[in-house]
């Protein structure tokens, strides 16, 4: 099998759906030897911020020389991106073998009768044998969906558990209250472990801190009010955490401060528990950290900023920082979403400073049409113009916005990859 083969095969597992529960991943790690015993985690769950927090503990651990091991999703350009070892992708051959040798296993749980692991079961495991094979220290680990019945929960006893901004998203597995999604993350928190928390809704705080008492789990959030912004613009931010002063992000956005702050608590943390990160880690860490498609800079003539944000919660925060940055400015969107996302309430939350909408189709079998979703912004009389395809969008934006326009690609992180692509080539 080589890395075409390993891939296509991996993407065939998708006939078999997006299914939770822990049983079927739990069979194959068996037969693999348990890789997944053999690592320590720092362990995200989270409905917003947490690949932009994984890349924060990310870098700061790297930075305190050791050797980390990312697992994030979903990919942006490639899925190799998906599993790092200290910022690089795995390799093709890893991938290959190892898929290869995961193949084998599941045509014996097969025989045997037993449920076919899902894709995201299958990646999880190969993360995890790669991560032992590549000797990693520590794994920041991301969850997928939830946190109880993913399949990185599988793991026992995590370092640290972290918990980012909890909102509604995913409600029709999750839940449809914000204590129902709650306790689905809160699921991550094994008896006696350390959590960190990101401030939440009183509703979802509730939930988090009462099963972390029931477990006997120690808690720390983060506390935003020592926060100080010292500089902001779109290349970076300056600002003060506690008595850490003068600490630099390259990630744009002041939600970015908050989910430094997360991951600065995290470090902590674990520098109490006797891993060696001192106070230079956590700076050059921070400085260090980049995070694609999060609020990022593509283009500056016109201003070109690309944006993962897919739930409501998201696109608060992007307006928020829109609005921060250019004060009084209409914005021409490029806007793909998800059918089973609410985009309506997207819609009307970032509505207020939009020139107009270029709807563009997502990659994807859950994708809402463009011209659907043209109709759905034209009824609350707003410009609409459904471009389908994402290279065609960017070009008639930037054609409409002009070279002193401002131009924000957002809705869904399956097509953030297509936008980087049109500025790769472009440069």
């Amino acid at each position: 099998m080589d890395h075409i083969e390993a891939l296509e095969y991996i993407r065939e597992s998708l006939k078999f759906g997006s299914i939770l529960g822990l049983e079927r991943i739990e069979g194959l790690l068996e037969r693999m030897d348990n890789p997944h015993r053999k690592l320590k985690y720092v362990h995200v769950a989270g409905t917003n911020g947490k690949g932009s927090t994984v890349a924060f503990i990310s870098s700061i651990l790297m930075s305190a020389g050791y050797r980390v091991g990312t697992y994030t999703s979903p990919s942006i350009e490639r899925f190799n991106e998906r599993i790092r070892v200290n910022g690089e992708d795995i390799e093709n051959e890893a991938l290959a073998r190892i898929t290869s040798d995961i193949s084998d296993h599941i045509e014996s749980m097969e025989s045997e009768g037993l449920e076919n692991p899902t894709e995201f079961e299958i990646t999880t495991a190969l993360a995890f044998q790669y991560f032992v094979d590549k000797a990693c220290d520590m794994v920041v680990l991301e969850v997928g969906l939830g946190g109880r019945l993913d399949s990185t929960n599988v793991i026992e006893s995590p370092e640290v558990c972290v918990i980012t901004t909890i909102d509604y998203d995913h409600m029709e597995i999750l839940g449809n209250t914000l204590s129902q999604i709650a306790s689905e993350k809160a699921g991550i928190i094994k008896p006696g472990s350390d959590v960190v928390l990101y401030p939440q809704d009183e509703e979802a705080e509730e939930v988090i801190l009462s099963k972390a008492e029931s477990l006997g789990a120690r808690v720390r959030k983060a506390d935003f009010d020592f926060i100080h912004v010292i500089s902001s613009d779109i290349f970076s931010q300056s600002f003060n955490y506690k008595d850490l002063s003068g600490l630099t992000i390259r990630l744009a956005g002041l939600h970015q401060t908050r989910n430094a702050s997360v991951a600065i608590e995290a470090a902590m943390l674990l520098k109490e528990k006797g891993w060696a990160i001192d106070e230079d880690a956590i700076r050059r860490g921070l400085e260090s950290a980049r995070w694609p498609g999060r609020f990022e800079l593509l283009s500056e003539e016109p201003i070109f900023i690309a944006d993962g944000a897919h739930n409501s919660q998201g696109v608060k925060i992007l307006r928020e920082n829109l609005e921060q940055l250019f004060p009084d400015r209409k914005i021409t969107f490029i806007m793909g979403v998800l059918a089973d996302k609410d985009y309506s309430e997207m819609i009307s939350e970032i509505a207020p400073i939009a020139q107009r909408f270029i709807t563009v189709d997502v990659d994807n079998k859950r994708a809402l049409p463009s011209e659907e979703l043209a109709d759905i912004i034209e009824e609350m009389d707003i410009e609409a113009i459904a471009a389908h395809d994402v290279h065609a969008g960017i070009r008639l934006a930037m054609l409409l916005a002009g070279s002193d326009g401002i131009i924000c690609s957002f809705g869904s992180l399956y097509y953030v990859g297509k936008v980087r692509e049109y500025f790769n080539e472009a440069t």
